[in-house]
C-alpha cells in the first residue's frame, strides 16, 4: 500500500502496536488488514461478552440477596474474601466520590468482572457460597459443569478474553478462539436460555470468523493501492 499513508496510520495508531500484527514478515498491508481484522472480531464479540457479564452479576445479586434476606447482601453476608470486601469498600467510595447513592443496583454494576467471577474457587468451596451459587445461578447446566473448579475455569478464561477485547488487544492468533465464543455462549444459555436466544441473533463472529482476511485486504487494495506492486495475500493470520 501507498508507504505514505501507512506511516501516517502507523503513527497515529502506534508503532508498536501494529508491529504485534507483522513479525512473521508481513508487509505493511497485511499488518494493517490483520489489525482490521482483529478489531471486527473484537467488535463482534462484545455483545456476548456483555451479556454473559451481566448476566453473571445479576444472577449472583438475585442468589445472595434471597439467601441474606436483603439486597444489601454485601454489607451483611459472612465470608466475603478480604479482597471481595476492599472491593465493596472501593465501590461505595467510588459512588460517593461521584455524587451517587450507594443503592443495590448501582452497587451491583461498580462492582468489577473480577469481584463476580471470583466466588467460583477453592476459598468460597470452603465458605460455602461458592457452591450454592453454582447450584442456584446455572438452573440449565448440566450437573457436572457446576463444579467450582472447571467453573472457576471457565470465568477465568471468559474473563481474560473480555479484558483483551475491552482493551483493543491483538486476539485473533489465538488457536481457541473459536472454543471461547462457543463458550461464553454456551454459560450465558446455562443462566437465561431467553438470553441466549438473543445473544445467538445478535452474534456476527462467526460470520466474521469464516471470512478471514481477505475482505480487508481487498478493502486497502481498493483504496489505497500501491502502483506497479501488488498487494500479498497471506496464507494465515499471524503467528502466535
Amino acid at each position: 500500500m501507498n508507504p505514505a499513508f501507512f506511516q501516517q496510520i502507523e503513527s497515529a495508531l502506534h508503532a508498536e502496536r501494529i508491529d504485534a500484527y507483522r513479525r512473521d514478515g508481513a508487509d505493511s498491508a497485511v499488518a494493517l488488514a490483520r489489525y482490521a481484522l482483529n478489531m471486527a472480531l473484537s467488535e463482534a464479540l462484545y455483545p456476548s461478552l456483555q451479556f454473559a457479564e451481566i448476566a453473571l452479576r445479576n444472577a449472583i445479586h438475585t442468589a445472595l440477596a434471597a439467601r441474606q434476606g436483603t439486597e444489601q447482601w454485601y454489607d451483611s453476608i459472612p465470608h466475603l474474601l478480604p479482597w471481595q470486601k476492599a472491593k465493596v469498600q472501593e465501590a461505595k467510595k467510588s459512588l460517593g466520590d461521584n455524587g451517587k447513592p450507594v443503592t443495590p443496583g448501582r452497587m451491583v454494576a461498580e462492582l468489577n468482572f473480577g469481584f463476580w467471577t471470583g466466588f467460583f474457587n477453592k476459598a468460597h468451596g470452603q465458605t460455602g457460597i461458592g457452591h450454592h451459587l453454582a447450584k442456584t445461578i446455572f438452573p440449565h447446566s448440566p450437573i457436572p459443569e457446576r463444579n467450582l473448579h472447571k467453573l472457576g475455569f471457565r470465568w477465568r478464561d471468559i474473563r481474560d478474553l473480555r479484558n483483551r477485547v475491552f482493551h483493543h488487544e491483538r486476539i485473533i492468533h489465538w488457536k481457541d478462539l473459536d472454543t471461547r465464543h462457543q463458550a461464553v455462549l454456551e454459560v450465558i444459555a446455562w443462566i437465561s436460555p431467553e438470553l441466549h436466544d438473543l445473544a445467538r441473533t445478535l452474534d456476527r463472529f462467526q460470520s466474521i470468523r469464516q471470512q478471514g482476511l481477505q475482505p480487508w485486504i481487498d478493502k486497502l487494495r481498493l483504496h489505497w493501492p500501491q502502483e506497479n506492486k501488488p498487494l500479498a495475500t497471506p496464507d494465515s493470520e499471524g503467528e502466535a
